[in-house]
């Protein structure tokens, strides 16, 4: 992010040298396959990430872009190596954990509200009205409230179509926390999760590239994806205001200045991320869930390598693809998380 950054540096502190532990010899390269799934918010990353982990150590790693919730489900059930999700597990997804959890946060982004709405270059949506329209409250494009945030903009007749995921999701999770953040009827009528019950009736696509691909051929449609996934199918992005009532688009720049302040608990959850201070307000964290206890050493040392690889040589792919990086200092944290907590039967 330059990174989720200077962003923990009250909670979690430790000496940048050492980010040069290192779990296993990355030098050494060993013939090993990973098999996980999960989240598609960070699934150009990925692609990225394990395309040059294999080149570099050895080790192949499957990554299967199925969302955070199936992600979760995978991991639960012991069918997957390592999961990924842009939402914490809760209480009672660990405790069916059977060999242990360890979470190792690899990127941060920004959410964006993506819209077609042809001759509309520019779209304001304030705080008040972002969340009534996923809420069905706001059914119109030129509804006045929306008028009022865009003076001068030629708001066409045509209603609006929502478009979500279909899937358990992540991205959803940080969208609908959010909103819940910003709305009290919203927190109360919906409420964040990776799976709502959205009122009204929205168009549902699977994962980040289903919503994109529903909302650029649906005229009047307004949806949410990660960033990486509106640049890449050219799809116009909305405003946001923030806390500062600033209307911001989503940006590494913006993404950079909303985590700046963000604050982790020992487990790497975050502490304060659904309305940031600053910057555009729309942005998450996403995570690795690996386990403590693997079925065999050369499991358990292809996992610390890839990881290790990550949080060092992996980050420098992050902001290539408009994702912020981890800081140093968490870095070496979570390694050394990683070397105490994750073993071999």
């Amino acid at each position: 992010m330059a990174s989720l950054g200077n962003i923990c540096r009250n909670v979690l502190t430790v000496t940048v040298a050492a980010i040069t532990i290192s779990v296993g010899t990355l030098g050494e390269a060993i013939a090993q396959t990973i098999e996980g799934a999960g989240a598609s918010f960070p699934a150009p990353l990925y692609q990225r990430y394990f395309q040059q982990l294999k080149k570099d150590t050895g080790i192949t790693v499957n990554y299967n872009s199925v969302g955070s919730g199936k992600g979760i489900e995978s991991f639960v059930k012991d069918t997957v190596d390592f999961a990924g999700t842009d939402a914490p597990p809760v209480a009672a997804e660990i405790e069916q954990m059977p060999k242990g959890l360890v979470m190792v946060p690899t990127a941060g982004g920004a959410v964006a509200v993506v819209y077609n709405l042809p001759g509309v270059r520019e779209l304001k949506l304030s705080q008040s009205v972002l969340p009534d329209i996923f809420a069905g409250k706001i059914t119109k494009w030129n509804d006045r409230r929306i008028a009022k945030d865009n003076p001068g903009v030629d708001l066409p007749d045509l209603p609006i179509q929502t478009v979500v995921r279909a899937d358990g999701s992540g991205t959803t999770f940080i969208f609908s926390k959010h909103l819940s953040a910003v709305s009290p009827l919203f927190s109360r009528e919906i409420g964040a999760s990776k799976k709502p019950q959205w009122l009204g009736n929205p168009l549902k696509g699977n994962k980040n590239d289903g919503v994109a691909d529903l909302v650029k051929k649906t005229e009047g449609a307004i949806g949410y994806v990660q960033d990486t996934f509106a640049r890449q199918n050219n799809l116009s992005t909305a405003m946001l205001e923030n806390l500062r009532g600033e209307f911001v688009k989503p940006s590494l720049e913006e993404a950079n200045k909303a985590l700046s302040g963000l604050r982790f608990y020992q487990n790497f959850n975050p502490v304060n991320e659904a309305n940031p201070d600053e910057g555009y307000p729309i942005v998450g964290i996403t995570w690795l869930l690996i386990k403590q206890n693997y079925d065999s050493s050369d499991d358990a040392n292809a996992i610390k390598k890839m990881v290790s690889w990550i949080l060092n040589q992996g980050q420098n792919l992050n902001n290539t693809l408009e994702y912020t990086r981890v800081p140093k200092n968490i870095a070496v944290k979570i390694l050394e998380k990683v070397e105490a907590q994750v073993t071999s039967k």
